[in-house]
């Protein structure tokens, strides 16, 4: 059983990670973080057409932001390592649409028996704009979905 945790820093994120710790006998886990060059997330946006565009992001910035996303997958993969879970690999996936696409698009490839979302992430007025990222996969994966709830404030500790 290969479980697929979409993973971006959020606290929400952080309670789907070591909920599957708690609660499921995973196999293979792999922690993914996406990422996008600003100028991909505008050119894909509904209102793509009413942002100004300066100039470009060079390659050294989308390599900085790949190696944060990288960062960030390597921290998810840590609090599974805390939380108990043993067979974690990290994947920082660069997107070339909305984040739910890439994360449903490696959930096919890596044939995951489960893919975990928090309920919400970091996507902010995005998500509002664009509509939640658990929602999307939910209603686009051909596989089971899980959506953690962030966690009572008596349940943190």
């Amino acid at each position: 059983m290969t479980v697929l945790i979409a993973y971006d820093g959020s606290d929400d994120a952080r309670a789907a990670v070591e909920y599957v710790a708690r609660h499921l006998r995973a196999g293979p886990t792999v922690i993914m973080t996406v990422w996008e060059p600003l100028l991909t997330q505008i050119s894909w946006a509904p209102l793509a057409a009413a942002v100004p565009v300066a100039g470009r992001i060079d390659e050294g910035e989308q390599y900085e932001e790949e190696k944060q996303a990288e960062r960030l997958a390597r921290q998810g993969a840590d609090i599974a390592a805390k939380a108990g879970l043993t067979d974690v690999a990290v994947r920082a996936e660069r997107g070339g649409g909305p984040v739910w696409a890439a994360i449903v698009d490696v959930a096919e490839e890596l044939n995951a028996s489960l893919v975990v979302t928090g309920s919400r992430g970091l996507a902010g007025a995005r998500s509002v704009i664009l509509g939640s990222v658990s929602t999307r996969v939910l209603h686009h994966a051909h596989r089971p979905v899980l959506v953690v709830p962030p966690p009572k404030e008596d349940d943190e500790g």
